[in-house]
């Protein structure tokens, strides 16, 4: 599968399962007591500034941006997932559609930070999204990202390929319904080499501990993530 049929594959799983996705999101363990807590820690004080939500999804980091006193720009590829933001922000923040694997449809500077949780693994040319992130960022924003763990993806996928940039797909079956979902594995170089050739500065690394909320809500895999993290947020920032 070539890279624009795993990236649009993708992006029409997201539009069709948006539904089910938002009504889980707030209370699914991977996503509200370890992706979003660990992201979170990483923003600086966003109040009064310009954000960019890329991959915004449902809108629930885009509300949180708000609620802190950011101006925000919410982007997503998938129709109905802008939709439900739409819903959720009420007019409270502009909803865009947004391709992180293409040209961004913004005005260079036009960001103080931009938040990009768990939607880079979904575009095969790093190179480029953080070119356009370089690109729309004022000097000394930031970027704020997570993305899978490139040595849990390299053991999950069971992969004879692990230093190359590879189209993968997943069951998917914490969101009521199991699904199909493509994306990237990459090495950890791939993670790190695009945002420096870019021209960003990486501020801090994450390998984030679940919280004490995951451990109530699926002590199971609670375990498993204090052995081995899935996920690994950056702090970058353009010079």
């Amino acid at each position: 599968m070539d890279d624009r049929k795993t990236e649009r594959a993708a992006a029409a799983t997201y539009d069709r399962v948006a539904d089910v996705y938002a009504a889980a999101i707030e209370t699914k363990p991977h996503n509200a007591y370890y992706d979003r807590p660990a992201v979170i820690s990483l923003w600086p004080d966003i109040a009064g500034l310009d954000v960019l939500d890329a991959g915004c999804g449902p809108g629930v980091y885009a509300e949180e941006l708000v609620r802190r006193g950011a101006r925000v720009v919410a982007g997503d590829v998938a129709p109905r997932m802008r939709e439900i933001a739409a819903e959720r922000l009420a007019g409270r923040a502009s909803i865009i559609e947004l391709d992180l694997a293409a040209p961004l449809p913004l005005a260079d500077g036009a960001f103080d930070m931009i938040n990009a949780p768990l939607c880079l693994d979904y575009v095969r040319d790093w190179d480029q999204a953080f070119s356009e992130f370089f690109r729309v960022l004022r000097p000394r924003g930031v970027v704020v990202l997570s993305a899978a763990h490139p040595a849990f993806d390299a053991e999950y996928f069971n992969t004879s390929a692990y230093f190359e940039v590879e189209p993968v797909e997943a069951t998917w079956s914490g969101f009521g319904e199991a699904f199909r979902m493509n994306s990237y594995r990459r090495p950890l170089s791939a993670f790190l080499n695009p945002a420096i050739r870019s021209g960003f500065r990486i501020d801090r690394m994450l390998e984030p501990p679940p919280t004490d909320q995951f451990k109530a809500a699926d002590p199971r895999r609670h375990a498993r993530l204090m052995h081995r993290p899935s996920f690994l947020m950056m702090r970058l920032q353009r010079p």
